[in-house]
Formats: C-alpha cells, sequence, structure tokens
C-alpha cells in the first residue's frame, strides 16, 4: 500500500487548523499557547482515513510569517498539498509566499481549499475562485481543483474528501528498497522511554531493533521502538510520520534538522553545489557570495552563494551556484531546497542538490558546468558512471558509491552489473569486496605504466623491469589490496606489460647486449669458470676488467638479475653451476652421513674456510641446510 503525507499551506487564520479538524475529528494545535492565541506556530500532525480505507498523514504548518521557518521544516515529506484559501479574504502575502516554497519544493499534486465560503455570497465565492485560478497559472497547481468548503457547516468536505483520494490514487508507488531517511522536526524524552525524534520518513524501510546513525554529527544508535498514527508498528515505510523511540542516544545530541540514516550512508559537508532559481515576484537579487538562508530536509542553515556562470542571480533567473555553508548538514542528489533572504526575512527562491559532497569549485569552469549538467539531467545510470569516473583514483567500493550516490545496495548492484557488462567500467576483487574503476582511468594505468616503464629501461637497459615494489608504489600510491594484483593481470592480458613477483617491465621487452658489454658478459663468466670455488670478490674483478668498472657493474649486476651468477653476501659471487655443485654435495653428504661439518665442504671443494662458511650460510638463507652445533643437516630435521 502506497504511503500518502497531505500537508497544509497557506496565510495565517485561514482556517488550515479548522479544516483539518473538520476532516479528523483532532485538533492539531498541541501547545498551550497556540490554543490560547488560536495561531499555529509549530507543526501539527494527525491522519484521516480515504474512502477506499488507506490511512493518510496530515501535516499542519503554521501561517504566520514569523513561524515560516517551521513551515519550512514540514514540506518536505508532503506528497500532496490543500492550498487553504479564506473565500471572505482571498489570497494573500502568506498564500503566496507558501506557493513559491511549494513550487521551488515541487510538490506535485495539490487542491486549492477555499475555506470559510459560508461566510460569502455566491457572487462572492465566484470572483475569489477566479482570482484563486489566476495566481496559480504557471506553478504546480495549475490546472488544480478548487474546492469551496464551510468547516463549520460541513459544506464540501465530502468532495474534498472524495477528491483526495482519488488524487492520491494517481501518486507514484514509493521504493522502500532505497536508502531510508529521516528529517527529524522533533525532538524530546519522555521519563521512563528516552529519547524520542518524530518525522517523515520520506525514502526507504525502518525496522524495531535496526541500528541507526543520526547525522551530521554521526552518532549511533538502535531503534527501541517505532510508532505511525500512535499505534506500535515492527516496521515503517516511506511516506509514514514516525515517532521513534531511539536508544543510546541522549536528547541534548539531537535537534531538528538532523537526519536519520544508515552509518556510513552519508557524509557531512559544508559546500553543495546545485541549481538555484529565484521566484519570479520577489523583489530580491542575489549577488555572488551573497549570504542567505538555506532551508534543506527540516534544517535551516546559513550559508553563502557563490554564483559559478552568473555575477548576479535576478528575479526568475536560474544558475548553477555553490553554497557554502557555515555549519555541517548531509544531503543526497536531487534533494530540493528553499533559500530565504537574511533580513528581512523572505522565501526568494530555491533548487535542486546536484552534487551534495564537491570540492571547492572555480566560478566559470568550463569542467564544472559540464558535470553539473550530467548531474542535473542525466540518468540515474549517467551519474553512477560520472561518480565512478571522478572517484576512480580512490578505487571505490560499493560502501562507498552507496555513500557517493545516495543509492541503497538494490538500486546500486543492477546499475553497476549494466555498467560492468557494457565495458564502461572494470571491476576488480578486493579480499571479500569489489571495488569500481571506469574505463578511462583504466586506460590512462596503462599509458602511466607504459611511461613508466619505458623510462625505466632506457636509463636500465640491463635490467629485466622495475622491481615490482617500486613499480607499484609509483602507479597505485598508497593504495593497498589484493585488487591492485587484479589490475596488474588486466593490464598483462591487454599484452601491454608484464609482471612477475620481483619486476615489471614492458611486454615483449629483452635485454639487448652490446659489443662491449658482450665483451664483459664474457670476462666475467670465463674468470668466474677459472676461478670455481675461489672466485675473486667483486671488487677485485671491477678492478681487473679492462672494459672500466661501471659498466663491468652493469653486467655483473644484469648476470645475477638472470640468474647465471650467485651472488653470496656483499662481495661474492659464483657461477650458477658452482653454488648448484656446492648444493648437491651437501645434501649427498648430509644423507649418508646424518650431518656435514665446515672443514669436509672446504675439503671436499678444494677451497678456504672463507667460501665454505659463505656457501654454507647462504643454503641456510635458501633453507636447504640447518645449522645444529658445529654441523649442517637438512632443513626441516633435528
Amino acid at each position: 500500500m502506497n504511503n500518502i503525507i497531505i500537508g497544509t499551506a497557506g496565510h495565517i487564520d485561514h482556517g488550515k487548523t479548522t479544516l483539518i479538524k473538520a476532516l479528523t475529528g483532532r485538533n492539531t494545535d498541541r501547545l498551550k499557547e497556540e490554543q490560547r492565541r488560536g495561531i499555529s506556530i509549530e507543526l501539527g500532525f494527525t491522519y484521516f482515513d480515504l474512502p477506499d480505507g488507506r490511512r493518510a498523514g496530515i501535516i499542519d504548518v503554521p501561517g504566520h510569517e514569523k513561524f515560516i521557518k517551521n513551515m519550512l521544516a514540514g514540506v518536505g515529506g508532503m506528497d500532496m498539498v490543500l492550498l487553504v484559501v479564506a473565500a471572505d479574504e482571498g489570497i494573500m502575502p502568506q498564500t503566496t509566499e507558501h506557493l513559491n516554497i511549494l513550487d521551488m519544493i515541487r510538490i506535485k499534486k495539490g487542491i486549492v481549499v477555499l475555506t470559510k465560503a459560508d461566510m460569502v455570497e455566491e457572487e462572492w465565492l465566484e470572483m475569489v475562485i477566479e482570482e484563486v485560478k489566476e495566481n496559480i497559472k504557471g506553478t504546480f497547481l495549475e490546472g488544480a481543483p478548487v474546492i469551496p468548503v464551510s468547516s463549520v457547516t460541513g459544506a464540501g468536505i465530502d468532495t474534498l474528501v472524495k477528491t483526495i483520494g482519488e488524487m492520491t490514487e494517481e501518486l507514484n508507488i514509493k521504493n522502500y528498497d532505497s536508502l531510508y531517511r529521516l528529517n527529524i522536526d522533533r525532538a524530546f524524552s519522555i521519563t521512563g522511554f528516552g529519547t524520542i525524534v518524530t518525522g517523515t520518513l520520506i525514502s526507504g524501510k525502518v525496522e524495531e531493533g535496526q541500528r541507526v546513525c543520526i547525522y551530521p554529527a554521526g552518532i549511533e544508535g538502535r531503534i527501541r521502538n517505532l510508532q505511525v498514527h500512535d499505534q506500535d508498528v515492527e516496521a515503517a515505510y516511506a511516506g509514514q510520520r514516525l515517532a521513534v523511540n531511539i536508544a543510546g542516544v541522549k536528547r541534548d545530541q539531537i535537534q531538528r534538522g538532523d537526519v536519520i540514516a544508515p552509518a556510513g550512508a552519508l557524509q557531512p559537508t559544508m559546500m553543495l553545489d546545485c541549481r538555484l532559481r529565484l521566484v519570479k515576484d520577489t523583489d530580491w537579487t542575489v549577488d555572488n557570495r551573497g549570504r542567505v538562508r538555506l532551508h534543506i530536509g527540516t534544517k535551516e542553515i546559513l550559508c553563502r552563494v557563490v554564483l559559478l556562470d552568473k555575477e548576479q542571480l535576478g528575479p526568475g533567473e536560474e544558475c548553477y551556484a555553490q553554497l557554502r555553508l557555515e555549519e555541517e548538514a548531509v544531503a543526497l542528489r536531487g534533494d530540493r531546497f528553499v533559500i530565504r533572504s537574511y533580513s528581512p526575512m523572505e522565501a526568494i527562491g530555491g533548487g535542486t542538490v546536484l552534487e551534495p559532497n564537491p570540492p571547492k569549485r572555480k566560478r566559470y569552469n568550463k569542467d564544472t558546468m559540464e558535470e553539473l549538467k550530467l548531474k542535473e539531467s542525466g540518468s540515474p545510470l549517467q551519474v553512477l558512471e560520472k561518480v565512478i569516473s571522478l572517484n576512480s583514483s580512490f578505487f571505490p567500493g560499493r560502501p562507498k558509491l552507496i555513500e557517493l550516490t545516495g543509492k541503497s545496495e538494490e538500486e546500486l548492484q543492477p546499475m553497476l552489473s549494466n555498467l560492468v557488462d557494457s565495458g564502461t567500467v572494470r571491476e576488480f576483487q578486493s579480499g571479500s569486496q569489489k571495488v569500481y574503476i571506469h574505463k578511462e582511468y583504466f586506460s590512462g594505468l596503462l599509458l602511466g605504466a607504459d611511461s613508466l616503464l619505458r623510462e625505466f629501461h632506457a636509463r636500465y637497459p640491463l635490467r629485466s623491469g622495475m622491481p615490482v615494489e617500486e613499480f607499484r608504489s609509483k602507479l597505485f600510491g598508497s593504495h593497498k589490496g589484493t585488487f591492485i594484483d587484479e589490475v596488474l593481470r588486466s593490464m598483462e592480458k591487454e599484452g601491454t606489460i608484464s609482471v612477475t613477483s620481483s619486476a615489471a617491465s614492458l611486454s615483449g621487452f629483452k635485454i639487448q647486449l652490446t659489443q662491449d658489454q658482450q665483451g664483459i658478459r664474457g670476462y666475467i663468466l670465463d674468470l668466474l669458470e677459472r676461478k670455481g670455488y675461489s672466485p675473486p670478490g667483486i671488487g677485485e674483478l671491477l678492478q681487473g676488467s679492462p672494459y672500466g668498472g661501471d659498466e663491468t657493474a652493469e653486467v655483473l649486476d644484469m648476470l645475477v638479475e638472470s640468474g647465471e651468477i650467485k651472488r653470496i653476501g656483499e662481495d661474492t659471487v659464483f657461477l650458477k653451476g658452482y653454488y648448484e655443485g656446492a648444493v648437491e654435495s651437501v645434501v649427498e653428504h648430509i644423507r649418508g652421513e646424518g650431518s656435514i661439518s665446515l672443514a669436509t665442504l672446504r675439503d671436499h671443494l678444494g677451497t678456504s674456510r672463507k667460501y665454505a662458511m659463505a656457501l654454507l650460510e647462504e643454503m641456510d638463507r635458501d633453507r636447504i641446510t640447518k645449522r645444529v652445533g658445529d654441523n649442517r643437516v637438512l632443513y626441516g630435521r633435528s
């Protein structure tokens, strides 16, 4: 069943609260001050049953200009509105201001209710009806029903109820799988129960016992109890008015304007990118960096308006802007808001949040304009692609994308699958989660890897490649995770690079020796062959080279890296075959005798104690042997 929230709006003393009492039998003025003065100060809440049995929540808003901020706190969750105009007075200043606010919030459906119809003549009533129709032209109420009623005699009430029932059947079914959010409009405590908040659940579903987070402070608590229309429920759904008893949170930690949502789903911000429009009938203009009052959700915040593509915004005009807030807030892309002038206070405009967590923008920037245009008019899939493109360098996983897009897991998954299947986005495994990068960012990584390795090969032509840890660090910065291995494997599949456990190189790279370098290679190998198990030290080898020490050192390093030579310690090298021969002799002797001593190996190889010791210590490091007392046994044996 689709849940409905109906709101009232209109000038003070035009009969909003009395109309609701005629519809429901209940008075929404709960404060003694409201009842004494006969005016609504705070938001009022009640409900009534539609003709088909559905139960609709009703929000009664104050009409006095002094309480516009309270009115603004109630309009965000409305599905449709009853714009109340007293037949004996017609359109008044707050009627127009409320209508402007509702239009900026983009309420979809509404009815104009002419109250006090029993107090005027028929001719006067007809004149007021024409006046109303003229004033609602160009707004969301253009063409809406205009229904005269009397809350005293009951005339027209049945027609109004029937029309409300028919209109609410046309409202879009809410998506309960979306991210749940509740904008808090009241917070109080009751002895024995603790902290209680009220608000309209604008999206998603909440359940008793569920963990929740209070934003922007980030305080976590648990739903102890839920009430909808004064009745305990186990679960509540988008479009319902809720009273939520929260355990683990103190009353003074919550205020009107805070938001309840899943932990990690929202990111507090001090800036909002938006599309901003001023109403046509205002006398105000907004200059760049002008100070205004922002009303978003149930929160009021002072902010500066940075106009991104204009010097000044006039009546009826619109532009892209960045709102620089004076305190933290949370929002999602697509949220509607209203701005009021700083002083004197008047609702002068409003708009749509295009990016809730933007960087600081430069004015008249072409890339910024293109990004905001896409976020304004693009499909959810296009916006998700753009979000991934802008954040690929962070390798975002699903939790981060939920935070950046305001989408639930259920909404996000099919869109991610679409982008991955089309090749627009690349998906990589990182532990138990997956990360996502745009194909263009992946192409940039390929180009970066190519550039790094070309430069390395040019500088070190005798090395098989850049040390793999150095390569990972230069390409991925401080990022860690198994997804890096997957990215590198994908790069290899592209045929661009080759990565081993020790080095990264361009695919197909081979070391090409010059004629001199081939001579050096021959000199080194011949010398080590002749010296056998008593090789010269590295310093002696380099000094004796007829080709010069520096170039000989490069070729020596190449031979070590390729495995033709085994380097032991700082100053000793053996031909690979000689080291392998020593290992074979040691293993064979231990298997026959149980162990081998340093002296035995020295005598067997016909070398000095120094070299025999170096060989045995290397075999220990290679986990071939293990020292036990003065002898060696095979590794893994006592």
